[in-house]
């Protein structure tokens, strides 16, 4: 059976820039790195060393080639926060693109974007 999400891909045009954004701007860590040296590389990130769940940066254009029909599509990714405000002041701060505060029946929640105009929502979990 199937216990937990391990893993999340996100396939991007850059990786270097998503790196960047994803560790400089948003406070993620670099778990692993890997390249097979064909030209297949791939980097792990995660909101921490030790979380659960990490998202894998592909290069978008060496997956089209290698698996062609493939939904190379950005995934709609839900973040929780302890502390919405804070974390939409500090992604504000850092010229990242938001949206607005929008009280849900779940709770708050907001969304923002990377480098490349994907999109991903943060919702206040306490």
């Amino acid at each position: 059976m199937i216990n937990r999400v391990g893993q999340i891909m996100l396939y991007v045009n850059n990786q270097d820039e998503a790196v960047n954004f994803w560790t400089e701007k948003v406070g993620f860590h670099v778990v692993s790195e890997e390249d097979n040296g064909l030209g297949m590389r791939w980097i792990e990130i995660a909101p921490s060393r030790d979380a659960e769940t990490s998202i894998i940066l592909h290069n978008k254009e060496w997956v089209a080639k290698m698996s062609p029909g493939l939904n190379l599509g950005t995934p709609s990714l839900m973040f929780f926060t302890e502390n919405l405000e804070r974390l939409y002041n500090e992604l504000s701060s850092k010229s990242i693109k938001v949206g607005d505060i929008v009280e849900m029946p779940s709770g708050k929640v907001f969304n923002f974007a990377d480098n490349e105009e994907n999109y991903f929502a943060v919702m206040e979990k306490r």
